[in-house]
């Protein structure tokens, strides 16, 4: 599926844990096709904007739209269901089923949106080819080196095929040339398929491939170079 236009807009986004305030009124747009990088020391909120973005959390103020659509106004069962349809997940920690093959654990998150069978397998097999594991497909995680996890890990985000993904230091564990042939990857898929990337990371790899770099500092979002 192609994408095209707007597929994220924040504005104003807060969120606060008690007294401390740690996203205070961040602006972020993200169009179809672009990988836009965000940067800032830990603790800066990094993760904490993704997982309002992907609508694990809600702000304590402010709007977020997915392809227009109001996702802070949602009750939680549309929201979960519009995760599971139109957001991939790059967690840093991999989440990966531990009794579950590397084919089996993309297969899990296809089930999700209810896709058939055949159209699953299709998935697979292409998602673990392009990150270059079709032969593991049949180990478990534990079979597995740290960065082939995360391969699979991207490769479960891939098969999805969504509008958006979120990536939380997509490149951990990975060395540098199979960084570099992950965010290749990436932004081939952006090109041909209008996918939008928002990406965490410290990695100065990433830097080398993304369209626009971000940095939170003191809890709003600021353009690499300029201002936001």
């Amino acid at each position: 599926m192609n994408y095209s236009g707007e597929i994220v807009k924040a504005e104003q986004v807060k969120r606060s844990f008690g007294s401390v305030d740690v996203l205070r009124g961040v602006d972020l747009c993200v169009q179809a096709g672009e990988l836009i990088g965000l940067y800032g020391p830990s603790g800066s909120g990094k993760t904490t904007l993704l997982n309002l973005i992907g609508m694990l959390d809600r702000p304590t103020s402010g709007t977020i739209l997915l392809q227009g659509m109001d996702v802070v106004a949602m009750t939680e069962r549309k929201r979960t269901k519009l995760r599971r349809e139109k957001i991939g997940f790059i967690f840093q920690n991999y989440t990966l089923m531990p009794t579950y093959t590397a084919a089996e654990n993309i297969d899990l998150a296809l089930r999700l949106p209810r896709l058939g069978i055949f159209e699953r397998r299709r998935r697979i097999k292409a998602a673990l080819h392009a990150v270059g594991l079709s032969a593991w497909s049949a180990h478990l995680p534990d079979q597995l080196s740290g960065g082939q996890r995360q391969r699979v890990a991207i490769a479960r985000a891939l098969a999805l095929n969504p509008p958006l993904i979120l990536a939380d230091e997509p490149t951990s564990g990975l060395d540098t040339r199979t960084a570099r042939r992950m965010m290749g990857l990436f932004k081939g898929i952006a090109r041909e398929q209008g996918t939008a990337f928002l990406i965490v990371s410290h990695d100065p790899v990433v830097t080398e491939f993304v369209d626009s770099a971000y940095d939170l500092i003191d809890g709003q979002v600021c353009l690499r170079g300029g201002q936001d």
